[in-house]
């Protein structure tokens, strides 16, 4: 634990860092380029990790080869498919 946390005045003072817009559109050829390279192999796994999340398995253990070929925008829309949204109770 930080013992000198941020006081609120300075986390009201901290400048925000923005991407640039090259840095965004590196980004998105990045991504673009992941999710061709693995076209091949994404859908079996994703689809495999919607099996373990419906079946109650260890979806950790499986996650973690699935973000081998697939990009977390794939995986978070394959888990909505199965669980629906997350919704804190209030």
């Amino acid at each position: 634990m930080n013992p000198n946390p941020p006081s609120e005045e300075d986390i009201d003072n901290m400048e925000i860092a923005r991407a640039t817009k090259e840095e965004k559109e590196t980004q998105i050829t990045n991504l673009r380029s992941f999710q061709s390279q693995h076209s091949d192999k994404s859908a079996e796994h994703l689809r495999k990790l919607q099996e373990v999340a419906v079946s109650g398995g260890n979806i950790f253990a499986e996650l973690m080869e699935t973000v081998k070929v697939a990009s977390l925008g794939q995986i978070t829309n394959t888990l909505y498919e199965v669980g629906g949204q997350y919704r804190r109770n209030m």
